[in-house]
Order: structure tokens, then sequence, then C-alpha cells
């Protein structure tokens, strides 16, 4: 007996000091390979990218991961509790490894011949989550061990905790608890009930077999069982084990969902964002805060989409998107769940036609009614400018299978609609320091990613001779100079014809003064004006507005507006006349904080004289001047920067004038639709390009500045009858309306250097009390006209004499 107690005893410590060894062997042969633990002190989990609105909501998330880091002093007792009880009850008094859940582990290898669990430990998977891979070989269990040992050593096990739950992977793209418990609940983990956390606090183990909105009986069955070991490990009493038990399973997938539609912005600040940081945009978390206003980003979303939607029901109804008649109410369910919603309108299947309206099937599998009012606009489209006979009850518009729209309105009800053809864009800026307040790319994102506020170039038409303009009254001419409104023919070798330039009406008014011409939109005395002053001259003064010359023709077509440029730069552009002749640079990050809340960066881009605007925080300047260099994370002293000034590119006293002139297309030319907004702060002008290709209305008060445009993707006319300020000006007068609402009236306040004189309607020249027709007008104090006193002296001659230099040789086409 003795001898073979004594083989036993030698026997196991034979076992135990060749596992030493062999333990000892491994650590000396791996250690040095091991990565440091120090490391996961300074770990970066991936965050999502996140873009906020100017007043911090969620327009967009970018990012494969959705993780929302939680310190461990933010994670409920009753959930730690649950995934201890769940993963490892002894984790408060082992020191990495469990012998005990090793050796199980052994024995069920013995048994059955493959690797059933790992035995792991929390620190163990901390050490596999960041620093091993999930192979399952003998070497890398070593590797974890070993691994787990060291941050054993290194580590409190709070810090442990921490690192595991915000690392772990808990389905539905969800990492860590606290992201988890957004996407299953909608609710942070601290919100969650005791079943809710035993829910989540099940998921490490099998993501996929336990998830609770694929499997919810496992997940049930998984959950009562770490409940039923928090019970007996006296975690919680009988009576909240009771109540936990009988909770319902109600999770339901949650996304983060955007608080206001911005996508395009969204898809603007992300782009930037990439620019800046390359992938790590995607992974570092960094929180982004527009410029967008939510309020005006809404109005301008719901300007553009019904004013795109009134033009094209004035355009007759297209027919359905497609028609499937003689099916089953599920297959019309099934090919509903394939269709998506486009800018707000739903689709729809016809399920009943009636007298009084259809009964149509929604994406929410319920029937619904849509009334017969909102579908008499529904003429037959037959062309552009042409439409079929008024539909005299429903049947006429539509039967039964056809997949339509509808638009829910505010009381609940369903309105019959269809999907515009044609698109738009708007944007709004801020003229003093050139922040985006809001931005419409197209009607609907979902329908097309892309960007007509800024990658669209089209020819603005008139809305482009107020440059034209200002770059004559910078040269000599007034508001009151008299330009022959009169048919004119250039003629160039190599031409087969010669080119006769009319106005859109086909009339001729003679001598106009170029206020009036501004208002009444003649095409004639702009080109007239144009080959007064000189292209070279034009271009280069064109070009201080921050458009780029290569897209500015170089023939008297630029007079008409021929140029290709965005609408986010004809808005740039525009600013100058707002803000009293100042150049700016539209841009929308207004801030970046790191994942800490750190700010990186906060915008100081260049702005007119006299705006309070300070930010927070020190920043480097752009060598180049504009200001948006990021500041360095070292130097977050909330020291204010020097502001940057932006460049005087016009006179104030022209930036002045011009919006008095554009005023005037307002309240007596071909902007008068906007009189109905009751505001005499608002200046302005339509554009529509030749036959109707283009829409345009760009007007401003002394607050915010916005451009508006309408076309097709592909160029084709809007329609004989369809002008800027039938097309472009509701949608502008729309938005406006809605931000500048019970606004006080603001217009840009009067320079020095100006006389308001009386002006002889026939002459141009200043007139005595009494003239007939006399009227008042703005002149610059070098620009005033001379007397009546002095016509018999010198004549008229209409127009301002240029010196001979400036007539250089320029090309018409």
């Amino acid at each position: 007996m003795m001898r073979l107690l004594k083989f036993v005893w030698w026997f196991c410590v034979a076992v135990f000091c060749g596992l030493l060894l062999s333990f000892s062997g491994a650590y000396l042969y791996l250690g040095p390979n091991l990565p440091s633990v120090d490391a996961l002190r300074r770990i970066q989990l991936q965050i999502p990218l996140r873009v906020y609105s100017n007043d911090g909501k969620l327009i967009a998330e970018f990012g494969e991961m959705r993780r929302s880091p939680i310190r461990f002093a933010d994670i409920p007792p009753d959930f730690i509790n649950a995934l201890l009880s769940a993963e490892d009850d002894n984790f408060a008094h082992h020191y990495g490894v469990d012998l005990s859940s090793l050796m199980r582990a052994a024995t069920q290898l013995l048994k059955s011949g493959q690797i059933q669990t790992g035995g792991s430990t929390i620190t163990m998977q901390v050490a596999k989550n960041y620093f091993l891979t999930s192979e399952r070989s003998f070497s890398r269990k070593i590797n974890e061990i070993l691994l787990a040992l060291q941050i054993e050593r290194e580590l409190t096990k709070d810090e442990i905790l921490e690192l595991y739950v915000n690392k772990i992977y808990l389905g539905n793209r969800a990492y860590g608890i606290e992201a988890a418990a957004q996407v299953y609940y909608g609710k942070s983990i601290r919100d969650l009930t005791l079943g809710q956390m035993a829910m989540i606090a099940g998921l490490p183990k099998a993501p996929s077999r336990f998830n609770p909105l694929v499997n919810p009986e496992r997940s049930k069955e998984r959950r009562d069982w770490i409940l039923g070991r928090m019970y007996r490990l006296g975690k919680i009493d009988e009576a909240r084990y009771r109540a936990a038990l009988n909770e319902p399973i109600d999770a339901s997938y949650h996304v983060p969902s955007p608080e206001i539609s911005a996508p395009y912005v969204a898809e603007m600040a992300r782009a930037e964002m990439v620019g800046r940081y390359g992938s790590d945009a995607y992974t570092e978390g960094f929180h982004v805060t527009t410029t967008v206003p939510s309020q005006m980003q809404e109005a301008a979303n719901r300007a553009v989409q019904q004013g795109l939607i009134t033009y094209d029901q004035r355009h007759g109804y297209r027919g359905p998107e497609t028609r499937l008649p003689g099916m089953t109410m599920e297959t019309w369910r099934q090919e509903l769940a394939k269709q998506k919603n486009i800018g707000g309108l739903e689709p729809a299947i016809v399920t009943q036609v009636t007298k009084s309206g259809i009964m149509v099937l929604t994406r929410s599998g319920q029937e619904e009614a849509v009334a017969w009012d909102s579908m008499k606009w529904a003429r037959p489209f037959l062309n552009t400018n042409s439409l079929g006979p008024r539909p005299q009850q429903p049947a006429d518009v539509v039967q039964i299978g056809d997949l339509i729209r509808v638009q829910r309105l505010e009381d609940g009800s369903l309105a019959f609609r269809q999907v515009p053809a044609a698109q738009s864009a708007l944007v709004s800026l801020n003229p003093y320091n050139g922040a985006i307040l809001a931005l419409v790319g197209g009607f609907s994102f979902e329908q097309s990613n892309y960007n007509r506020a800024t990658q669209a170039k089209r020819q603005p038409g008139s809305s482009f001779k107020p440059f034209i303009y200002a770059a004559a009254l910078d040269r000599g001419y007034t508001a009151a100079t008299l330009v022959n409104d009169a048919p004119i023919v250039f003629y160039e070798a190599g031409m087969e014809s010669a080119w006769r330039p009319k106005n859109d009406n086909n009339t001729f008014l003679g001598p106009i003064r170029l206020r009036e011409a501004l208002y009444k939109s003649r095409n004639l005395v702009s080109i007239r004006l144009l080959q007064s002053i000189g292209i070279d001259y034009t271009l280069d003064y064109i070009s201080k507005f921050g458009l780029n010359r290569q897209d500015l023709p170089r023939n008297l077509s630029l007079a008409l507006g021929t140029a290709n440029l965005t609408p986010l730069e004809i808005a740039g552009g525009w600013t100058a006349f707002a803000n009293g002749g100042y150049r700016i640079q539209p841009y929308l990050i207004e801030r970046i904080d790191s994942r800490f809340g750190e700010p990186l960066f906060i915008a100081n881009p260049p702005t007119v004289p006299g705006t309070d605007r300070t930010p927070a925080v020190e920043e480097e300047q752009d060598p180049e001047g504009n200001g948006l260099m990021p500041a360095s994370t070292s130097s977050l002293t909330p020291v204010p920067p020097q502001p940057v000034e932006a460049e005087r590119i016009i006179d104030a006293r022209t930036a002045y004038i011009m919006t008095s002139m554009l005023q005037d297309v307002i309240k007596k030319g071909t902007g008068r639709r906007a009189l109905a907004m009751g505001r005499d702060d608002i200046a302005g002008k339509t554009g529509t390009t030749n036959e109707s290709k283009d829409s345009w209305f760009t007007g401003y008060n002394a607050d915010y500045l916005t451009t508006v445009w309408v076309g097709f993707d592909q160029p084709e006319s809007l329609g004989r009858h369809e002008f800027g300020g039938t097309v472009a000006l509701p949608i502008w007068m729309d938005y406006m309306g809605a931000v500048l609402k019970d606004k006080p009236s603001h217009l840009p306040p009067e320079p020095e250097g100006l006389l308001t004189l009386r002006v002889d309607p026939l002459s141009g020249r200043t007139a005595p009390p009494g003239t007939p027709g006399a009227y008042f007008e703005l002149f610059k104090n070098e620009d005033s006209p001379p007397p009546m006193s002095e016509l018999d002296q010198n004549g008229y001659v209409p127009g301002s004499p240029l010196p001979a230099d400036d007539a250089a040789p320029i090309d018409l086409f």
C-alpha cells in the first residue's frame, strides 16, 4: 500500500513538474512576442462618425460598427451581476485564469474529442478580443492564458470589465452593451429592466443563436437561465427573480434614426471628414456639428418637395409606376415591401375603384382610402406643353393593381401623387460668414444621391445679370444711365449666319434706364452693357465673387447667363450684394469633437467686419487664409482666435445700389409674385434659360440669402409657360416665408457716399422740382449726373463713354 501511495505521489509530482516546465517553456518561447498590456490603457475602440445639426439633432451616422462606449461607473450593478453570473461567476476571486473552468473544458475535450468550451474567463476573453484571433488552437489558448495573467497584474477588475463590455459583439452590428441596449430596446443600458439586462447579458455566448429578434424562444431560455443563476448566487431576491421571469420578450430593432432629414448635408459632411482623416473618419468617434439649424433645413425640405409636386401636377399624370393586376393581397404586400418611400411619397397598390375615390394597400398592410378630390389634377400627360382631358371619375385615372404614390397629409389622410420627374436644388447661406443654413440637393436622396446643389453646373440665365450690372456700376454707369433696348446684330468671320439676340417677349423699349432694364430683365441692355465695359474687365470683375473664370464664357453670351455654375456657386457669389461687398466662402462644418468631447476643430471662416463671431478655442490659421485649419489636440485652451476678416471685392455703395435695384425686381418686375410675402426687405432676381430648361431665383434680405434651381437632370424644357417666376420663385417664397416668419424687416445699412437726386426721365440728368415724370435715384457722389442746364452745351449720349483702350476685340460665341 505504501509503495502504491509513493508511486501516486511521485507521479503527481512528475506531472506537476512536467506541466510547470511546459508552461515555463511556453512562457519563455511565447512571452517575448506577447503584446504589451499597457496598450489596453490607450486602446481606441471603433466608434462611428456622427453628424449633427447646429442645434444638436442627429442627421446621420456612418460606420460599420454601432458602438457607444460606457464607463464602468455608469454600468448598472444589476447588469454586472447578470453578466458575471452568465460568463464568469468567479471573476472577483481568480487571477485571470480559472483552473476549474479549464479542467472542465479539458474533460469535455477528452470525452468528445472536440473542443466544446474554451474555459475562458472574462479576462481571457479581453485578451482574445483585443490581441488575438478567434482561431481554435492550443497555441492561441496558451497566449490567451499568458496575456490574461499579465492583464490581471496590471489592470483592476473594474478596468477589465469596462474593456470587456465595450468590445464584445452582441449582434445586429452592435458592439458593446450600450449599443446593444439601444439596438434592441432603444434605451440606454441604465434604463433597462432586470429582464432586459439579463437578455443583453446572454448575448456574448452566441449573438446569433440567442438573438431576441431572430430566436425569441431561445433568447428567453437563456435569459431565464441567467436570472436563475443570479438568484442561486444571491444577487437578486425571489421577488425580483419572479418579476423578471414574467417580463415579456419586448425586444425590437432600433437604429439611430435621424432626427432631421438632411441626407445631402450628411453626405457633404462625410466626404469632408474622409478628406481630412481618411478611413479613420468612420471609426474614431468624431462628433461633427454642422452649420445647419434643423428648423431651416426642415423648411427647405418641405419647400422643395411641395414645389416640385405642384409643378409636376401642372403637367399631368404619367401613369402608374407599374401595373400588377390579378394578384393576391399577399403578393401585393410582397411587391410593396420591395418599394421605398421617395421624398415622403409612399408606395401603394390600388385595390378598389369607386365613384368617390379609391382604396389602396399601403406598406403597413392596411387598406386606406384616397379621396377623389386629391385626384382631379391628374389629366393625362401628353408632352411638356400638352395635357389630355380632365378626368371625370377615379376610373379615368387608375385601375385595380396600379402601383401608385400617395402622400400622407397632416390629418392622416392620403392624397394621390406621383414622383416628380423634374428636380430642384436649394442653398441658403448666412451672407456674412458663408455658413450653410439649409441645403437640398434633389427631390429625394433615396431616389438619387446626386447633389444638384453642389455638382450640377447649369446656366443661370438672367439670375447672372446682377454681376454684369455691378461691373457696370463700378465702371461709371449709374442706375439712371439710359441704354438703348433696340435690335442689334453681330457678324463674325466663319459664322454661317448673324447673331440676332432678342428679349424673351421679342419686344424693344428703346432708351431705358439701367434700373428698369434689370427689373424687366432686358437681354439687349445686358449685351450692350457687356460690350461697352469690356469682356476682360468683366471676367476679372466677376471672378472676384468666387466664380471660376474657366466656367465663364469669353463672349457676349455671358450677359445672358450662359456660364455653367452650381447653385452653391451662385449663392456664394450673390452674398456680396447682401453683405455690403465682401467675398465669403460657403462652409458646412462648424465644429469637430473627439470621442472624448474635446474640440479638434472649430470653424473660423472669413467674416464680414463687425459680425459677432468668436469661436471658443484657439486654432491654427490656414496659410491660404481661409481659417479652416483644425486645432491641435495639445492646444485646446479656450483663447479666442484672431478673427479672419473677409476680403472686400466691390464698393459698399455698389452693393447697396444693387440691392435697391433688385428690390424693384420684386416690386415691379419678374419677381412680383413675392409681394404676396408682405415684406419690404427682400431683393432678388429670376432666371430662365433658353426653352425654359433651367429655372432660377436668388434672393435675400440682410439675414439670409437663398438660391433655388429647378430643371431636369437631362436638360429639357420645363414648359412653354414656365419661368423662374413660376417654378423656382414659389419654392423660394415657401422657404423664406417660413424662416422670416415673425422676423422684423431687415435691409443692409446704407453706406456713406451716396446721394438721392431727382432725375429727368428723358435725359437722365438731374431735374428741378416740377419736372414731368421725374423720379428719385441713388448715385455715388462721384457719379451723380450733370444738371439739365448743361444739356444745351453738351447734348446727351446714352451710356457712359469709355477710354479707347477698352474696345478690345471679343468673340461673340
